[in-house]
């Protein structure tokens, strides 16, 4: 009996490529926290290269546990896994009520060690909730993953940074569209294994033609080490105060729902559905690799959704693939000049690249809608309210300026707000006292009819 897709191991040159071209994806995501806690930190620029190598270390051990798995942890699907960027509000919140900086890290990381081995704790019973995930709830929360990427992509495509005098420039949009349109090309008249890592050649072809704009810089290459180790512990003992601990166990339950939908999502685009003991083995992964990150100076792990879109686009399912990629992270953390040739593309290029990944997501997601039955105007209902709520923090970022700083965390992730929208509205339409309701069928979202058969038509006809 052939391997399922996922279990696939490729030809070497093939992993290889597929693997870098996962982690060319995912790269800006998981240096850009460190760079933003660092900064805050006030750490020097070779601290915060240090700081960054680790990430990418830690996340490299996260996507084996992840991929590759051991006893009954690993959702063994191709899921990158790399710093959350739901942490980035509390880690710079800690910093901020920290008098002295340099026990700003060491306090995250006994914050970040205890979250994620309660996590691990709680895994099992938190995926129960897998029952709560019919069609009409994934398809939302995947096509809101896609949505919510998307500013990501865009923002990518205007410059590294909103205060620098470039941003939005006609120059980076170019380079930006450029990109797009390379990788639209690729895919459209290549074929096979050229096609398939479309978005890896469209990021080398989009850097060389920023290079006379003078937007790619090399500098990066040129100051980096060729070889550095993220020693455990670089920045002091981990430090567990109260306060730190509990914004970080928020963090982590809004991980676990977001690697819950994300699972889903990637279980229905690898055609391995995701049961409830794969989402617990998943769960289990992203918080071991959480609790062993700040060991070796790393932060909260979560899986990334951007690369689902990668899975979806180039239909390369194989979760050995995903590992290599893993391999290629933990390579950059312990040689930093191989991480800074990433670093070199330019943003644009990789906004350009992100439109068509993160475009894929949701794409996978309405594909989903369309089996979630529609017609019924419950489900209408669902995904309606669903979609506007999970939109909020992106159509309108100051929607929740009034809570408090730790109810954002969880009110400005439109994911996680979306997700639990849709699994109470289905719980409330299609479970509590709702049963009776499974058979109207509808002509308009707002008004319930009856159903269409062809005796009532003939009946209703002269």
């Amino acid at each position: 009996m052939a391997d399922h897709p996922v279990d696939e191991k490729l030809p070497p040159l093939k992993m290889a490529t597929t693997g870098l071209q996962h982690v060319a994806a995912m790269y800006a995501g998981v240096v850009a926290p460190p760079l933003i806690v660092g900064a805050a930190i006030g750490l020097s620029a070779t601290e915060l290269t240090f700081l960054t190598g680790a990430c990418l270390f830690t996340a490299g051990l996260a996507t084996f546990l992840q991929t590759l798995g051991i006893w009954k942890i690993g959702a063994r699907l191709p899921f990158v896994n790399g710093v959350t960027f739901a942490g980035v509000a509390p880690m710079t919140a800690v910093v901020a009520s920290t008098d002295d900086k340099s026990d700003a890290l060491p306090i995250i990381f006994g914050a970040v060690i205890v979250a994620g081995l309660l996590g691990f704790v709680a895994a099992p019973f938190f995926s129960k909730a897998i029952r709560f995930f019919p069609p009409v709830v994934t398809g939302t929360v995947i096509t809101l993953i896609g949505i919510s990427l998307l500013p990501v992509a865009f923002g990518w495509a205007q410059g590294p940074a909103p205060t620098a005098d470039d941003y939005g420039s006609s120059t980076n949009l170019g380079l930006a569209a450029i990109t797009l349109v390379i990788v639209l090309v690729l895919r459209r008249f290549t074929r096979g294994f050229v096609k398939q890592i479309a978005v890896l050649l469209g990021l080398i072809a989009g850097t060389l033609v920023a290079i006379p704009f003078g937007v790619t810089d090399f500098g990066p290459v040129a100051d980096a080490d060729v070889v550095g180790f993220p020693t455990p512990f670089h920045f002091g003992a981990p430090q567990f105060q109260i306060a730190a601990i509990l914004s970080m166990c928020v963090v982590m339950v809004v991980s676990m729902t977001e690697s819950t939908a994300d699972m889903l999502a990637l279980g229905e685009i690898v055609e391995r559905p995701a049961d409830e003991k794969t989402i617990a083995a998943g769960l289990r992964a992203d918080t071991l690799g959480s609790a062993l990150s700040p060991f070796f100076n790393g932060f909260m792990c979560s899986a990334f959704a951007q690369n689902i879109g990668l899975v979806a686009m180039t239909k390369i399912r194989s979760r050995y693939v995903v590992a290599v990629g893993g391999g290629f992270l933990v390579l950059m953390g312990l040689c930093p000049m191989a991480a800074s040739l990433i670093a070199v593309v330019p943003r644009p290029v990789l906004g350009g690249a992100g439109v068509v990944l993160f475009g894929s997501v949701a794409a996978s997601g309405i594909q989903t809608l369309v089996r979630a039955s529609l017609d019924k105007d419950n489900n209408v209902l669902i995904v309606a309210v669903s979609l506007a709520v999970g939109i909020i923090p992106i159509a309108a970022p100051e929607f929740y300026h009034a809570f408090p700083e730790n109810a954002r965390i969880i009110l400005d992730s439109g994911i996680s707000t979306g997700c639990v929208a849709a699994v109470l509205l289905n719980l409330v339409f299609n479970h509590i006292g709702g049963r009776e309701r499974e058979a109207e069928d509808v002509t308009h979202p707002m008004e319930a009819g009856d159903e269409i058969t062809e005796a009532s038509r003939a009946a209703a006809m002269p």
